[in-house]
């Protein structure tokens, strides 16, 4: 178990990391995500002891380490950047920690051929780093980390040099691995994707603070505030602005772009500007009239399965996730309708003031 306890970090008088708590639990799989200069792989390298805490407290499994050296703390660490040593073999490049340490070569033979099992690498064993693919080469700086038998194993980014297709393949391997070694896994990357597919918990960072933690579902359902609604989410949700007048007993939420909907039970809702939050796949294709408000298709991109339609202005585009044979052109003018019980409000801060509520 990790506990970060309201830990900081400065270079010269600019605070990186502004008092984060954060708490992973044993066996978990944490993916640190954010925007880039958000401070995630400075979080990283301060639980590895790759640079120093200037205050608050770093736990780990109830010991504060924060001055326990970087070789002392039982971490194993992949970076971006394969590291390999390219006049070693695949054996070689795994096995190089037993090797520093006098293991029997025996041992270090049956360690590294257990770990290329895993790994799917012992046909490439006698192989150098040039003779493999991106993806067997992070298998191989994977399999030096793990045959440490660390409790903890950090990744930074370590799949942003992969191309589409080996990414999504590594993601599934990652996760089988985790699966066998039931170690607990920090993974920093700033592709959420990455971390709604492969988390047991996300921790979203914005310039050096928690935006939000938790499961992934939570953070995609119930986000806490504006930042973590757009960010987690392929398509993003869309934002638009609205002004809020009371009408009896009902929220008029009224837009420059024509959208008009009423919110029921909103009495704690204050009157005035607010934002309004819908995910693409709330947003529907009505009979014509019979939508919250019109608008002309920009763009119609054609995936297969669903289809996203832009509509709006290039400076505030509005997607819908539609199916994917749905009959819209460029051009077309739609009819659209958003169910409120799925909207989110945000007030100008970004803070929600209303969660989308079950229908």
């Amino acid at each position: 178990m990790i506990n970060l306890k309201n830990v900081r970090k400065f270079y010269g008088s600019l605070e990186v990391i502004k008092g984060v708590d954060i708490t992973v639990n044993d066996g978990e799989f944490a993916v640190f995500v954010g925007p880039s200069g958000c401070g995630k792989s400075t979080l990283l390298r301060m639980i590895a002891g790759l640079e120093g805490i200037d205050d608050g407290d770093l736990i780990l499994n109830g010991q504060r380490i924060n001055d326990v050296p970087p070789d002392k703390r039982g971490i194993a660490m992949v970076f971006q950047s394969y590291a390999l040593y390219p006049h070693m073999t695949v054996a070689e490049n795994i096995g190089f920690s037993l090797s520093l340490k006098k293991v029997p070569e025996a041992e270090i033979r049956k360690q590294v051929e257990g770990v290329a099992e895993i790994l799917q690498l012992t046909d490439y064993l006698n192989r150098r780093p040039a003779a493999l693919s991106g993806g067997q080469r992070q298998r191989v700086a994977i399999g030096r980390a793990i045959i440490k038998k660390p409790s903890l194993i950090l990744f930074d980014e370590p799949l942003s040099n992969l191309d589409s297709a080996l990414r999504v393949q590594m993601r599934a391997e990652l996760q089988r691995l985790h699966r066998e070694l039931k170690a607990t896994v920090v993974y920093v990357t700033h592709d959420q994707v990455e971390a709604m597919t492969m988390a047991d918990r996300i921790v979203v960072l914005n310039k050096g603070t928690v935006a939000q933690q938790g499961a992934p579902m939570d953070l995609y359902h119930k986000p806490e505030n504006e930042f973590v609604a757009t960010f987690i989410g392929s398509p993003k949700m869309n934002v638009i602005p609205m002004t809020a007048t009371r009408q009896g007993g009902n929220l008029r939420l009224e837009s420059a772009i024509g959208l008009a909907m009423d919110m029921s039970g909103a009495a704690d809702i204050p009157q005035g500007e607010v934002r309004l939050g819908v995910r693409p796949e709330h947003l529907k294709i009505a009979a014509d009239g019979q939508g919250n408000f019109n608008a002309e298709v920009g763009i119609v991109e054609r995936l297969g399965v669903e289809t996203y339609i832009t509509v709006g202005t290039t400076k505030d585009p509005i997607v819908i996730r539609s199916d994917g044979d749905v009959a819209v052109r460029p051009g077309d003018r739609v009819s659209l309708s958003a169910d409120p019980a799925a909207c989110h409000l945000f007030d100008a801060s970004g803070r929600v003031i209303r969660p989308a509520q079950a229908s």
